[in-house]
């Protein structure tokens, strides 16, 4: 897999690619940091106040990237992954925060984050529970949508544990028509994909058609081979994948693990230009309180992002995989700038 990326200007032309999702959001993938690779479902605020699902966290994670250089570089997002629920719901049948572990609610943190400069996300789940044991969506899905909307929320992620997938060609629409019905702009990102069972067909283009961003699989973990076995899937399946992307609809190969424990500096620097050859989500999942100035360079390398920010928003793609080139891979995406011949739209590329 190659560790570092040029950006080479080829006068080589292309087919026609997705046209956008009309609900005009995250035309370009969205940016910026998610808890749950690094933080996971710690809830033990007791003894580890510092790393706990708290809205200590959050606020943190956001004054860390509202001053260090991320929100002029495009980061703007900081989302909620699971287990920021309370146990159950409330006398009304509202959805509610851990009351000891975020105090002051969400509204609170939503409008913190805000007043940075910054956007915030949610997580929950389609099912009747989170994949953590929490309160899921299943029979409130409208109401908790409208919840969700009064808090400020600007992106919310729904999971798919606890629910029949073969229910999800209907749910998952349900729930994005009911974000739309809330008159509040909110990303749409749905893990619909990642749940289907291997023997049916996954509805792609539905999807596609329903969800800003979408999980096709499995988790990354903090290991290289993690990311070399996403990498491998997305290349095997690029066929299907590249053209049901575009400006406002999002392959998500999951979260960015720059600055965590296990992966060389080449190997951060390789995620980083893949997921943006990928034209993928930019969303962390580290500690941004103790990133060190290397892993910093790496995450703001406004080359890379540039790519990655590519208005055209057109998936990249293998054309040499390892076995067959000597244990190097070359990835490819259409980038801008472009030109019209008579025939045929000429794009430069980034490699």
């Amino acid at each position: 897999m190659a560790k570092v990326l040029s950006i080479l200007a080829l006068l080589l032309a292309v087919g026609k690619f997705s046209e956008a999702l009309d609900n005009g959001l995250v035309l370009t993938p969205p940016m910026g940091w998610l808890s749950w690779e690094r933080f996971r479902c710690n809830t033990d605020c007791k003894n580890d106040p510092e790393n706990c699902i708290s809205e200590r966290l959050f606020m943190e994670m956001a004054e860390r990237m509202a001053k260090g250089g991320f929100k002029e570089a495009g980061y703007e997002y900081i989302i909620s992954d699971d287990c920021w629920l309370n146990k159950s719901r409330d006398a009304d049948g509202f959805l509610i925060p851990d009351p000891e572990r975020f105090p002051n609610g969400i509204k609170f943190l939503s409008d913190y984050v805000h007043s940075l400069g910054l956007k915030f996300g949610i997580y929950e789940d389609i099912g009747t529970f989170t994949c953590g044991g929490f309160p899921g969506i299943a029979g409130h899905e409208k109401q908790d949508m409208q919840t969700f909307a009064d808090w400020g929320v600007d992106y919310i992620k729904i999971d798919g544990c606890y629910k029949d997938p073969n229910t999800f060609p209907q749910v998952y629409p349900d729930v994005g028509r009911y974000i739309n019905e809330t008159g509040r702009p909110m990303v749409y990102s749905c893990e619909w994909p990642l749940y289907v069972n291997s023997n049916v067909t996954i509805p792609w283009v539905n999807i596609s058609n329903t969800c800003n961003l979408w999980r096709g699989y499995g988790d990354v973990q903090d290991d290289y081979n993690s990311l070399v076995d996403i990498a491998e899937w997305y290349a095997e399946n690029q066929d299907v994948l590249i053209p049901i992307a575009g400006p406002g609809r999002w392959n998500d190969p999951d979260m960015l693990i720059i600055g965590d424990f296990e992966l060389s500096f080449d190997q951060q620097k390789t995620q980083m230009a893949l997921w943006s050859v990928l034209a993928a989500p930019l969303l962390m999942s580290n500690d941004l309180r103790h990133l060190e100035p290397q892993f910093r360079r790496i995450l703001l390398n406004r080359n890379v992002i540039a790519v990655s920010q590519d208005k055209l928003g057109i998936q990249g793609r293998r054309i040499v995989d390892s076995l067959k080139g000597n244990g190097v891979e070359v990835w490819v995406r259409p980038i801008t700038p472009t030109a019209q011949t008579v025939d045929a739209t000429v794009f430069s590329f980034a490699v």
